[in-house]
């Protein structure tokens, strides 16, 4: 992001993008509330103060994502079953609507495994060489069954706690938690959300979010 600062912690629409990012899930009514990795050396999330009516709990930050949503899952397996529904989100997806959090849900919540918000992928995708020096086309891949994976993500406590446990311990580093339930033999369900639940990791990716604040989209309201 080129900033001085992690980005979750960068401007965005009068707050800062974490503080988005933990108001579109906290606000949901079917959400209980929410526990936070933060990482050892974070100075910046002390200096909001962030409140909410809903509990936010905090767990230590990991070496990678995976390492953080399992440190997260140890933290609620002391207090809640083993079947109970947890969903993942990024700190960094401010823009996320309510009612894209509904159906997931909806979708979920009889699955025997759990899902993912995704949004199927509309470009021409492009296989590179592999090439240090110049990325030459190596094929075109079929975009059909190609989705881009969003977050929240949505698994039953016990069931993700294990399979990330399982992954880590054979040495393998899980991008996301549905990676995860794959690895171990499942197989989640894709629930199509909305293209404007962004990531922000580069820098035109804030003016865009901010862009979706001010059409009063993000939220679903």
């Amino acid at each position: 992001m080129a900033s001085d600062r992690p980005k979750q912690y960068l401007p965005l629409a009068g707050r800062t993008v974490i503080e988005h990012s933990l108001n579109a899930v906290l606000n949901h009514p079917a959400i209980k509330g929410v526990v936070l990795a933060i990482a050892a050396d974070d100075e910046y999330w002390a200096e909001l103060d962030y409140q909410h009516q809903k509990p936010v709990l905090l767990a230590p930050g990991g070496a990678e994502r995976c390492h953080s949503v399992l440190n997260a899952l140890n933290v609620l397996q002391t207090m809640a079953s083993e079947t109970d529904w947890v969903l993942v989100h990024d700190a960094a997806r401010p823009c996320l609507r309510q009612d894209d959090i509904s159906q997931l849900i909806e979708c979920c919540k009889h699955h025997p495994v759990g899902g993912i918000l995704a949004v199927p992928v509309k470009d021409t995708i492009k296989q590179s060489t592999d090439s240090d020096e110049i990325n030459s086309i190596s094929a075109t891949v079929d975009r059909s069954l190609l989705w881009h994976a969003q977050t929240p993500q949505m698994f039953r406590l016990g069931l993700l706690h294990d399979a990330l446990t399982q992954a880590m311990a054979a040495g393998i580093t899980m991008t996301d938690e549905a990676s995860a339930l794959e690895w171990c033999g499942q197989m989640p369900i894709l629930v199509e959300g909305h293209g404007d639940n962004i990531k922000t990791t580069r820098p035109e990716d804030l003016p865009l979010a901010e862009f979706y604040f001010s059409q009063s989209q993000p939220t679903g309201k």
